[in-house]
C-alpha cells in the first residue's frame, strides 16, 4: 500500500482531493444554505452538452463544458430573476436541452470519444499536473472572494431578500457565486463524474450540520469530511480494485449513516437523563 504513494498519478489524485475538498467546503456550504441543489445538478447535465460540442469540434472538452455550466447556470439565474418563469421550470430545460445536445454531437462525432467514459463516471487517477495548476488556480480565487466578501455571501444565502434591503448588491453576489458553482462543478467531474458529482456538494455539509449550524464552522468541517472520506475512499478504490470516484461517494455515504446513527444515539441519550 505504501508503495503506492510513490506514483506520480496518485501524488497527484491526493492534491486533487485536497482542492477538491477546499473548493466543494465553500461550494457545497453556499448552494446548501441557498437550497440551489438542484440548479447544481441541472448545470452539472448541461454541461454534457459543452462536452459534445467540444468533441464534435475538435477542441478541449473541459473548455467547451465550462462555457455550456457557465451560460447555463447565468441563464437559469436571469429567467428565475424575472419571474416569468419558474427557477425548477428554468433548470429542467437547461438540463434537458444540454443532455440532449450532448448526446446528439457526440452521435455525429466520427469514431471513438476518449476520455467520455471519464466525464461520465470519474477517474480522479487520471489527474494531471496541469490539472492541479488550474484548479489551485481557481480555488485561491474562490477563497480570497469568500474572505472578501464572507459576510456579504452569507447573507445572500441565507435570506436574500433581507440581505436586499440592506443595500446588499444580491443579484451581483448571485451571479458572482454561481459563476464559481459552475467553474467548480466541471473542474470536479473529473473526480467522480457527471452521475455522482452532486454527492460531493452536499454529503459533507449534512453530515456537519449534524454538528453545526453556522456558515463558517459548516465550511471547515465539511472540507475536512471530504477530505478524510476522499483520502480513505481512494485508498479503499486501490484496495478493492474498484473506481476510485464511485468508492469516495460510497464513503461518504456510509459516514453520513454511522454519523447520523451516532447523533441520533447521542441525542437521545442526552434527552434521557434530562
Amino acid at each position: 500500500m505504501i508503495d503506492i504513494l510513490n506514483y506520480t498519478f496518485f501524488q497527484n489524485a491526493l492534491w486533487a482531493i485536497l482542492l477538491i475538498s477546499i473548493t466543494s467546503a465553500i461550494i457545497g456550504t453556499y448552494i446548501v444554505a441557498r437550497r440551489m441543489l438542484f440548479i447544481t445538478g441541472g448545470i452539472t447535465h448541461a454541461s454534457f452538452g459543452g462536452l459534445g460540442v467540444g468533441y464534435y469540434l475538435g477542441i478541449n472538452p473541459t473548455l467547451s463544458a465550462l462555457v455550456f455550466a457557465i451560460l447555463s447556470a447565468l441563464g437559469v439565474e436571469w429567467l428565475s430573476r424575472g419571474k416569468s418563469v419558474r427557477e425548477d421550470s428554468a433548470i429542467a430545460v437547461v438540463w434537458a436541452l444540454g443532455m440532449a445536445i450532448g448526446i446528439i454531437f457526440i452521435f455525429m462525432t466520427p469514431g471513438y470519444t476518449p476520455g467520455l467514459t471519464e466525464f461520465l463516471f470519474g477517474n480522479i487517477l487520471t489527474i494531471t499536473r496541469t490539472d492541479i495548476f488550474i484548479f489551485a488556480a481557481f480555488a485561491s480565487l474562490l477563497i480570497f472572494y469568500t474572505e472578501l466578501q464572507y459576510k456579504t455571501i452569507v447573507y445572500t444565502a441565507f435570506d436574500a431578500d433581507f440581505a436586499h434591503t440592506r443595500g446588499i448588491k444580491t443579484r451581483l453576489v448571485n451571479y458572482i457565486m454561481t459563476f464559481f458553482v459552475a467553474t467548480a462543478v466541471v473542474l470536479t467531474i473529473r473526480l467522480v463524474g457527471i452521475m455522482l458529482l452532486i454527492s460531493i456538494l452536499s454529503l459533507p455539509q449534512m453530515i456537519a450540520e449534524l454538528f453545526c449550524h453556522k456558515f463558517r464552522n459548516i465550511v471547515w468541517l465539511s472540507g475536512a469530511i471530504n477530505l478524510l472520506c476522499g483520502i480513505g475512499g481512494l485508498l479503499l478504490s486501490y484496495w478493492l480494485d474498484v473506481p476510485a470516484g464511485a468508492t469516495i461517494v460510497f464513503t461518504l455515504i456510509i459516514a453520513y449513516f454511522v454519523v447520523k446513527i451516532i447523533a441520533s444515539y447521542l441525542h437521545s441519550a442526552t434527552g434521557k437523563k434530562q
